[in-house]
């Protein structure tokens, strides 16, 4: 393997690590390796701490092909609990408040979910790495301040009921970058004319990687340590000799 020249790694995201957690791991174990000091490693689209799944990690060269990766289309599998709602519309923060949930059925539920897709405009969760004035809204969100996001414009190419024991449903979602699963399920509660939030998500597939495809940390950590190293200049290096005055 050629770390510098470019490694792309498809990795399943454990629980309750977040995505600068599993490249922060994996570039130190490169790192150890090939004894060096630098190295380039990114990954292809955030997963919150609370989902699991498909995340693409690009080192060395590799990175460059990131934004390719980024506007790849998601499927996620989502958990949504039906009556209840949270200010992060997920389980980091504790229920906010609560609704009627008895009048809806599997019937009003299929009828709904197709409403969402298509184009369509999504406000981001507060609780989100959205920006404003050059502040996270998430790191604003969690000191009691206002947050304010704009809606933005999104696809949705298919939602599907898969499971349906009320009050929690379980759907599959293929969308665009940047959707929001939390805030579907916020908005697919509104619809139902009650409240929901996310109990569970997986992003099973990025583009035509799937979870079958990926590999557990511990395994790419075994890997680096493992596989055969082919020793090529670190980036930055190869690009100062490039750009040498001649």
């Amino acid at each position: 393997m050629d770390f510098n020249e470019g490694e792309i790694i498809y990795i399943d995201k454990p629980l309750h690590w977040t995505s600068f957690d599993v490249v922060k791991r994996i570039r130190l174990r490169i790192l150890r390796r090939l004894k060096q000091k630098k190295l380039k490693v990114g990954h292809a689209g955030t997963l919150d701490p609370l989902a699991t799944g498909v995340m693409i990690v690009c080192t060395g060269r590799a990175t460059k092909r990131i934004e390719e990766f980024q506007y790849h289309t998601k499927e996620y599998i989502a958990t949504l609990r039906l009556g209840a709602t949270t200010p992060s519309f997920d389980l980091e923060t504790e229920v906010d408040a609560t609704y009627p949930h008895e009048h809806i059925t599997r019937e009003i539920i299929e009828r709904t979910l197709p409403r969402f897709v298509g184009s369509i405009m999504q406000i981001p969760p507060s609780y989100s790495a959205c920006k404003i004035d050059g502040r996270r809204a998430y790191d604003m969100a969690r000191k009691g301040q206002e947050v304010e996001l704009k809606p933005k414009e999104l696809v949705i190419d298919e939602i599907e009921l898969l499971d349906c024991e009320l009050p929690e449903i379980r759907i599959r979602v293929v969308c665009s970058k940047g959707t929001y699963i939390r805030a579907l399920a916020r908005d697919i509660g509104i619809a139902l004319g009650s409240g929901a939030h996310l109990v569970g998500l997986v992003r099973t597939r990025v583009g035509d990687v799937t979870l079958a495809d990926c590999l557990s940390v511990d395994e790419v950590a075994r890997l680096i340590d493992e596989a055969p190293i082919e020793a090529t200049e670190p980036e930055d290096k190869k690009e100062k000799e490039e750009n040498k005055p001649i």
